[in-house]
């Protein structure tokens, strides 16, 4: 099956040093425009994965993103949110990048050419049947991501994943493809452009539907936040004035007792 690199076509755009910086932000912006809508086509695959997700997070497994470069890091970052955000354990949500932590600062060179690599880094988790793994890479054709889920699928592992080029070899190797086909970027090819802001739509998607279906939302509040900085204290104890009718010292001092607005509030209203 032949597919089609959208994301690294020629652009409509030439000659962009001869724009204006009005002229350059306007235009970007124009496309940027263009992306939420092309998510939105793709809601019904986004359902479908975050089920699976949600079916396996109750059994006690986790939710694994594998990609390079770009994509990598995204997946990095959308799992290191999720312990502060929703109190879940650090190794709930892994984001592993090709090339390793090093890589998250500066590319390493041929990393996400190595086809094999992924499923080793995987193994270092001890990873299972009750886990997913989500590949991540916009052109859909990265070895590194390619190879990890053919691995995981060998293993009985579900797999998805989340390209913008629709029918990628990395698409047609996931059981669970989310296709978010933004066309060509302003720069041609540089797919940290549109096609990273896509993804990075699709993980707030992921993570966050994931974890209030897990219980870990009340209303629309983050109520197992880690009270990692003062901020968040301040934000944890309006939450509690919020629930329960008590002063602003009073529910600080239960947030300071209990350790989340959760437990603080449930304590109360137990007494």
């Amino acid at each position: 099956m032949t597919f089609t690199k959208t994301t690294e076509q020629s652009s409509k755009y030439e000659h962009l040093e001869k724009m204006s910086v009005h002229e350059l932000l306007t235009n970007i912006n124009q496309e940027d425009k263009s992306v939420p809508l092309t998510v939105e086509k793709a809601l019904p695959q986004i359902e479908t994965l975050i089920a699976q997700v949600v079916a396996k997070m109750k059994l006690g497994g986790r939710l694994f993103y594998i990609g390079a470069g770009t994509s990598g890091r995204l997946g990095v970052v959308d799992a290191s949110e999720c312990p502060p955000t929703f109190g879940v354990p650090f190794d709930m949500v892994v984001g592993i990048i090709a090339g390793g932590d090093m890589a998250i600062r500066r590319a390493v060179e041929n990393a996400e050419d190595n086809a094999t690599q992924a499923w080793k880094d995987l193994q270092e988790y001890n990873i299972n049947e009750n886990d997913v793994v989500i590949g991540i890479a916009a052109s859909g054709t990265t070895p590194y991501v390619i190879g990890g889920l053919q691995s995981c699928n060998e293993h009985n592992i579900i797999t998805g994943s989340i390209s913008c080029n629709a029918g990628s070899p990395l698409s047609q190797t996931a059981q669970f493809p989310i296709d978010v086909v933004v066309g060509p970027e302003f720069v041609t090819g540089s797919s940290r452009m549109k096609a990273g802001t896509a993804q990075k739509l699709v993980l707030n998607m992921i993570s966050t539907a994931t974890m209030i279906q897990l219980g870990k939302v009340k209303g629309n509040k983050m109520v197992d936040m880690q009270l990692s900085n003062s901020k968040l204290v301040d934000r944890g104890v309006k939450m509690i004035m919020g629930e329960i009718p008590v002063s602003y010292e009073q529910a600080a001092e239960l947030l300071k007792t209990y350790g989340s607005v959760r437990k603080a509030v449930e304590s109360y209203n137990n007494k």
